[in-house]
């Protein structure tokens, strides 16, 4: 009989400490969940978008020249594009950039661009030529540079639209 009663206060005890285990995990789980509830509130509150003026008039003016530069031949001197390359300002270009970030955007200007010769165009040069390209897209000019880095820019939202607070 005294093995029983150890087994079963085992048992028992078992049970009582797996509940408790799995009840501390859920608060666990749920306080985590309303933590980042409450920051994605937060980052939802501060987000910014290419209609906050990300860039500015003298980072666009430098851009204007080096997309003369590197860029005019292949995608047209008012960005239009050309035979074999897309254009870089209206609709089109704005809704295929639509929900995308900044980050997204310069990533692939920084990877693929200059086709061919990526490395040929600095990350600043780029950052500039993407200001340029804002400038031209309608996109108002702010007080800070653009950034050249595609995580600092991972935070600007990329909107064809202005975004509805």
């Amino acid at each position: 009989m005294p093995v029983r009663c150890s087994l079963q206060a085992r048992c028992l005890g078992g049970k009582l400490m797996r509940t408790s285990t799995l009840l501390f995990g859920m608060v666990v789980v749920l306080a985590v969940i309303a933590v980042c509830g409450a920051g994605a509130g937060v980052l939802a509150s501060q987000a910014r978008s290419v209609w906050d003026g990300v860039y500015t008039v003298e980072q666009a003016q430098r851009g204007a020249v080096l997309y003369v530069e590197a860029c005019a031949e292949c995608h047209g001197p008012d960005l239009s594009g050309g035979e074999m390359s897309p254009g870089l300002a209206g609709g089109e270009f704005a809704w295929n950039w639509n929900g995308l970030s900044v980050g997204d955007l310069f990533e692939r200007l920084r990877v693929s661009m200059p086709q061919g010769v990526p490395g040929s165009v600095n990350r600043q040069d780029k950052a500039d030529i993407l200001a340029y390209m804002f400038e031209m897209n309608g996109f108002p000019a702010g007080e800070s540079e653009l950034a050249n880095r595609t995580a600092l820019l991972a935070g600007i939202a990329f909107a064809a639209e202005p975004l509805q607070n």
